[in-house]
């Protein structure tokens, strides 16, 4: 299998209006899948949903309007109400949060509440057979989740390429023609709080690969406030790289080690420091684990090759809680995580490869600006 790559161009509302129209089935596969989860997993009827998703989409109207214009155009596209795609859009904050709540509750009821899974890199030219930077990751999510690759070119003629769930706008896991690139790795605090109503994370997604600089990516994140806790791993060729773990009110910035090498997953590297509290999670030792495996992969490979990370995103240590994650039978459906893609990205020729899939079971396609 491999994943559809969607050309969209024009104005923000043009390309939502394809991007709706070319992936209307998997849309309405995501639609029915997230409100199914939403139910089951964190407890929110489809009405509380679009409850929160009306919210969402009148402040992303305020704080970013191109943003919102392509989920008008989404729905029109796929024929869906702007609520249902405001609440893809939103996912993150809504899930997350809940996420940070229920391991709260299980820790107090010594049981496992919140999702694990995500190991990204980047590399360094030092680091690279190539001489060329780096980066990717292994996005870990719900199996039945459905993607797709955007290569969009905007008015003014800037392109992107970038992996998204299909239906939501902001494509978090890619670069754009000036070699800025974006990984990214859930995490969760005690302070994560949907009702915030700040930038959304796949708005500020949206606005990163639409940079120029990597100080002006950085500013999208540190210049506001954020509802909820995320990872995000930044770079621009020739070789800069930085990695924000940002919490709601306060940020990390994390580089390479000495080899040129970083990885990151699902965890604050040091929380105490920061000065705040992750949620509970008895799982926080794998994602430390993930990281530490992945380094290790990567310097016993170097000078790094593009087929010779592909080989490290498909080491199974520790599974079904590994680098390449798949289904855990001992748990129920809600629980069920696997590797969705993993990708890695040359950022000096804009090439992307990826895989519909874990990679050691799925092929790695190659698509370039």
């Amino acid at each position: 299998m491999t994943l559809p790559v969607v050309f969209l161009s024009g104005a923000p509302r043009e390309q939502g209006l394809q991007h709706g129209r070319a992936l209307k089935d998997r849309i309405a596969q995501n639609v029915a899948l997230y409100f199914e989860r939403f139910d089951r997993e964190v407890g929110l009827p489809r009405s509380e949903v679009h409850a929160i998703a009306r919210q969402y989409a009148d402040a992303i109207a305020r704080q970013n309007p191109a943003y919102h214009a392509g989920m008008e155009g989404v729905a029109e596209g796929s024929g869906f109400p702007l609520a249902d795609i405001a609440a893809l859009n939103v996912r993150y904050e809504i899930l997350y949060y809940q996420f940070g709540k229920n391991a709260i509750a299980a820790a107090q009821a010594r049981s496992e509440g919140v999702a694990d899974g995500c190991t990204a890199f980047a590399a360094l030219p030092a680091a690279t057979a190539s001489g060329h930077l780096l980066m990717g990751q292994n996005w870990d999510w719900i199996p039945e989740v459905q993607g797709a690759v955007l290569h969009t070119t905007d008015e003014d003629g800037f392109e992107t390429l970038a992996y998204t769930e299909s239906g939501i706008v902001g494509a978090k896991i890619g670069f754009n023609q000036a070699g800025l690139g974006l990984c990214i790795n859930g995490m969760t605090t005690v302070d994560d709080d949907w009702s915030r109503l700040s930038r959304p994370f796949h708005v500020r997604c949206w606005e990163m690969l639409r940079c120029r600089t990597l100080e002006a990516a950085q500013a999208v994140i540190a210049g506001e406030a954020r509802a909820c806790s995320t990872n995000f791993l930044i770079a621009q060729t020739p070789g800069n790289v930085v990695d924000i773990e940002a919490a709601p009110d306060k940020i990390n910035l994390l580089g390479c080690d000495r080899a040129g090498c970083l990885t990151h997953a699902n965890h604050f590297v040091d929380p105490g420091g920061l000065g705040i509290e992750e949620a509970p999670n008895e799982r926080r030792i794998f994602s430390q684990r993930r990281a530490a495996r992945l380094s290790e992969l990567l310097h016993a490979r170097l000078p790094l090759t593009t087929e010779g990370i592909q080989d490290a995103l498909r080491d199974t240590q520790d599974d079904p809680f590994g680098i390449c994650r798949h289904r855990n039978p001992a748990e129920p459906p809600e629980m069920h995580y696997i590797t969705v893609t993993a990708v890695v990205m040359d950022l000096e020729t804009r090439t992307l490869h990826l895989t519909d899939g874990p990679p050691d079971e799925s092929p790695f396609q190659t698509v370039s600006l």
